[in-house]
């Protein structure tokens, strides 16, 4: 289509409705000025530009079209234009135009309507596609449309909440799957103010940070395949399939009006503030939702092919180190800009408290795709007076093979503890010679930050997350059951280090769920008591299953929803949970930034000698670094089938041991509340049953008070 052949009806409305200056190339994206919008757009390698106006959200048409003039309109490599008389809730799109010259790396394709980059929100049907045929024209019609939003907001002076690293515990949950199950009970399932009717039970659990899956705008419509057991098509849940950076996901909102997700989002980020509580974002910079070269274009392919992604040599097609078919080109210099302006955005604007960056090692890649030990935008972003005082979570891996735990480049960055996880799961699972790795998990990965400087706070421990089996059904199932999916159980990772102790999946046996239920407690135990930053996997503090799936990245369904009426089925985990994180606030000697000094604690056997970390299994640690009046520690670990008789260390003079946590007691003997510990009177061993965690507490000896 020849895009300068208006019909007479558009050209004549453009003429009444719209008057049109010059622009400013600064700042980029929409600008809201008083009464008109600056529209600022980057391509280097364009020839030709047109904004495209609709009279409301839902237009199928605009109603004017703007072709930008180059001489009037363009500032070096960025199109601008300021469109007078119009105002918040306009809805805009642009189409470009250059060489479509694939061997070059340049697809520029005019017939598309494309997405603004910085647009700070988007409307879109329901359900949509990011291009359909459109009348008779054949254009490439979007049902996307840019919106312009307006920053006031009443923040009630709203201030970030900037908690140290050593008092956060982080709860990973999903904004929709949190509250859309029927037996949530919120006024609004699924959104961000059903996350704000939640807060009072976080109050309850006691963590102090939520870090939401992906929430940038995202197409949940983008899969076609279809769950082979139901018949029902599978949809992009999870998100990690950005579409636009800048904007909250409008599913997410009540649709109240086209944008109204921007002012939603940051009323539940007020009040989770107002609860104590800090917000994280993952944010997937790594790849976009446009795909390989067979993938739709929306927005960064239509404006600068070869400026956003890593191209291979042909230029035709693209380098895929994060498995989703293209790969950002993070650390060319117009794309670190971006990335930071993004970042600023949510926490200047949005009050975002800090992010974390999925399969972070592609933003250390040049442009190239080789890794690099300086990365520009990684230090920029450690470096930039608004984002260092936020905090930075590193996913340290992608799928070219990069995997930087314990070594990811630039200061100021903690990381997912990958090996954590995995250490804790073997050693809890029984698997030999494990002790030693468990004991430097649990002290602080020393082993794995010490060298280059940084503490233990740089180490995000976890046990379970959304991209695996829950902690339910890591102690149900051996394999993963993913054929829900669609893809013949072929996703999702294989090595899990998981058990179902005598039956795959739900059993009524007895035996089998005492276990289970030990070994979840052991998990959490071990979690919460260890130096680093915890993350708790929302729901499995009342035992949530996705039955057996370790990626339910499709599945919006019961598989992934939470199901609050769990929390009145398995209160004693609940319970059990809580105790440790108050457990944990009251004992800061678990939970300090630095690593333990040689002095700080003692390793034995049961026996009460120096391990042999090879061949010993059950082994404890006494803590007597204890400061400012604060307790001393001993704890015991027996990941074996069979029952262990320790040798306990001498208390401090006159204080006595008092039993605080034993997973393998019922409640309340689980975990004790203040006061109620069960003293050890004149006791130098102790039983510590199979598969089972005991703590205990240095206080002064009752009978000497």
């Amino acid at each position: 289509m020849n895009l300068d052949l208006l019909s007479d009806r558009f050209l004549q409305r453009a003429i009444r409705a719209f008057r049109c200056s010059d622009g400013s190339p600064l700042p980029l994206g929409p600008s809201l000025q008083s009464t008109a919008v600056n529209f600022s757009l980057f391509s280097r390698n364009a020839t030709r530009v047109w904004l495209l106006l609709y009279e409301t959200a839902e237009a199928r048409e605009p109603c004017s079209i703007v072709q930008l003039d180059p001489r009037r309109n363009r500032t070096g490599d960025i199109w601008h234009i300021r469109v007078e008389g119009v105002g918040r809730g306009l809805a805009y799109a642009f189409r470009v135009d250059g060489p479509c010259a694939p061997e070059q790396g340049h697809r520029f394709a005019p017939e598309r309507v494309l997405i603004d980059p910085y647009a700070t929100a988007l409307y879109a049907p329901p359900t949509w596609t990011f291009d359909e045929a459109c009348g008779d024209r054949g254009q490439a019609q979007s049902q996307v449309r840019s919106l312009v939003t307006a920053p006031q907001f009443d923040w009630e002076g709203d201030r970030p909440l900037r908690l140290p690293w050593s008092e956060t515990v982080i709860y990973e949950t999903h904004v929709r799957g949190l509250t859309w199950h029927p037996s949530s009970r919120v006024n609004a399932p699924g959104t961000y103010r059903g996350v704000i009717d939640k807060i009072p039970y976080f109050k309850e659990l006691g963590i102090t940070a939520i870090e939401f899956l992906p929430l940038q705008e995202f197409n949940p419509d983008e899969l076609t395949r279809v769950n082979p057991i139901s018949g029902e098509r599978l949809t992009n849940y999870w998100g990690y399939s950005t579409i636009a950076f800048f904007a909250p996901h409008q599913g997410f909102g009540t649709r109240r009006y086209p944008g109204c997700q921007v002012d939603e989002f940051k009323e539940m980020v007020k009040a989770l503030h107002q609860g104590g509580i800090e917000v994280l974002l993952d944010v997937v910079f790594n790849h976009t939702a446009e795909g390989d070269e067979t993938g739709p274009t929306f927005s960064f392919r239509g404006l600068d092919n070869s400026i956003y992604y890593l191209l291979e040599d042909d230029k035709r097609t693209y380098k895929n180190y994060s498995g989703c078919g293209n790969t950002v080109n993070c650390n060319h210099p117009v794309v670190i800009n971006f990335i930071l302006e993004c970042l600023r955005y949510w926490v200047v604007e949005m009050h975002v408290d800090g992010f974390r960056f999925d399969l972070a090692s592609i933003l250390s890649r040049d442009r190239s795709g080789q890794l690099i030990p300086n990365p520009p935008l990684l230090e920029a972003i450690s470096e930039d007076p608004i984002l260092r005082q936020t905090k930075l979570i590193a996913e340290a891996w992608d799928a070219g093979g990069a995997y930087l735990v314990g070594r990811f480049p630039g200061d100021g960055w903690s990381e997912w503890n990958g090996v954590y996880r995995d250490d804790v799961r073997r050693y809890w699972r029984g698997d030999q010679g494990m002790a030693g790795s468990f004991a430097q998990r649990l002290t602080g990965s020393a082993d794995l930050y010490e060298h280059s400087g940084r503490s233990a706070v740089h180490s995000i421990n976890f046990v379970t997350c959304h991209d695996g089996f829950t902690l339910n059904d890591l102690v149900s199932y051996e394999q993963k059951h993913n054929w829900a999916n669609g893809e013949s159980n072929r996703d999702g990772c294989d090595a899990n280090f998981s058990a179902n102790y005598g039956v795959e999946g739900p059993t009524d046996d007895p035996q089998i769920q005492r276990i289970r239920t030990r070994q979840m407690k052991n998990f959490l135990a071990t979690l919460l008591l260890s130096r680093g930053v915890p993350m708790l996997l929302g729901g499995d503090e009342f035992c949530r299953t996705q039955r057996g799936n370790n990626n339910a990245y499709c599945q919006d369904s019961e598989v992934s929803w939470f199901d609050w009426r769990l929390v009145e089925q398995n209160r004693a985990m609940f319970e059990f949970t809580r105790g440790l994180l108050a457990f944990r606030a009251r004992h800061p000697v678990v939970s300090r930034d630095e690593f333990y000094r040689p002095q700080d604690l003692s390793w034995f056997n049961a026996c009460g000698w120096m391990p042999e970390w090879h061949t010993d299994a059950a082994i404890g640690c006494h803590f007597h670094c204890a400061m400012g009046g604060e307790r001393q520690l001993c704890m015991l670990f027996n990941p074996t089938s069979h029952a262990v008789n320790f040798v306990l260390p001498h208390p401090p003079e006159n204080d006595v041991w008092l039993k605080a946590i034993d997973t393998g007691a019922t409640p309340p003997f689980d975990i004790c509340a203040p006061g109620a510990e069960i003293p050890l009177f004149e006791q130098d061993s102790l039983l510590v049953w199979d598969k089972t965690l005991v703590v205990l507490v240095s206080d002064r000896d009752p009978r000497l008070k």
